[in-house]
């Protein structure tokens, strides 16, 4: 996703200065990274993703490849209350995926994925439909990424709304240089065309993202970094840099059920004298 030279230049200039961002010794664990085991585990699976070669090995996948995300989400899960306080978690293990994939509407049937992943989605907002913090990890990258991945259409059309009513906000946020130097452009499935309902803000200045169906932030980041101890603090950075931007979505959510609720809510008759 984006850019071969972008992405490598954003790479690059990460590691320059990501172990400065967090100070570990103020956290009362450390992750040590993952073990040697996680990647391998994950290219043999995909060379033979069947239940037949993953039952026999499931304690390897547990102790190697679960039991460091749980340690690692966990940490992150306490950094969050430093600056997304909303996206922390009673019980971290339950932010990470299963690694059963649902194969009932995919033609691919391979029964596992071929990574590791959690979310931290915003408590009082539905675990999609909100905007949230995700990473995973892999033989194959580290991902992150941030934002509103799989909107409903009501949740769809408040987002376009707030975005058409304060694009100035709005583009300051998904545009800022240095952030958009670390994270490239907004992503997400988007229409050629505006849809008709918005033809009306066509002279918006923001009127290009109204043909966005999904609004998110990813970067790809080298296999090796999940085998380190700056992991933890390169998801943080990330995490912290996208924080305004998720934080605008959710505004713009949490208002309109405001909203929403006020409207339902019984209204008391006026007095007849």
């Amino acid at each position: 996703m984006g850019g071969g030279g972008d992405l490598w230049r954003r790479r690059t200039e990460f590691y320059e200065c990501s172990e400065h961002d967090y100070n570990p010794c103020m956290m009362s664990t450390r992750f040590p990274g993952f073990p040697r085991q996680m990647p391998t585990f994950f290219k043999s699976l995909e060379k033979n993703n069947q239940r037949e070669w993953f039952t026999p090995r499931k304690e390897i996948f547990e102790t190697h490849v679960r039991g460091p995300m749980i340690e690692l989400v966990t940490l992150l899960n306490e950094r969050l209350r430093d600056f997304a306080p909303e996206h922390v978690a009673e019980e971290p293990a339950k932010l990470i995926y299963r690694i059963y994939r649902d194969t009932r509407f995919s033609k691919d049937k391979t029964p596992y994925k071929t990574n590791i992943s959690a979310l931290f989605s915003y408590q009082t907002l539905s675990r999609h439909g909100g905007a949230g913090y995700y990473f995973e990890v892999s033989h194959r990258h580290v991902g992150i990424a941030g934002g509103v991945y799989m909107p409903g259409a009501e949740e769809l059309q408040t987002i376009r709304e707030a975005i058409a009513a304060d694009p100035k906000k709005f583009l300051g946020l998904v545009e800022d240089r240095k952030n958009r130097k670390l994270l490239g452009s907004l992503q997400g499935e988007r229409l050629t065309r505006l849809p008709k309902a918005w033809l009306s803000q066509a002279s918006n200045p923001a009127a290009e993202y109204l043909k966005f169906k999904q609004f998110y932030w990813y970067v790809e980041l080298p296999a090796s970094l999940a085998l380190t101890s700056r992991l933890p603090n390169v998801l943080t950075r990330y995490f912290k840099a996208m924080s305004e931007g998720l934080a605008w979505f959710n505004d713009a959510l949490l208002a309109a059920r405001r909203r929403e609720e006020e409207q339902s809510r019984p209204k008391r008759p006026k007095p007849m004298w």
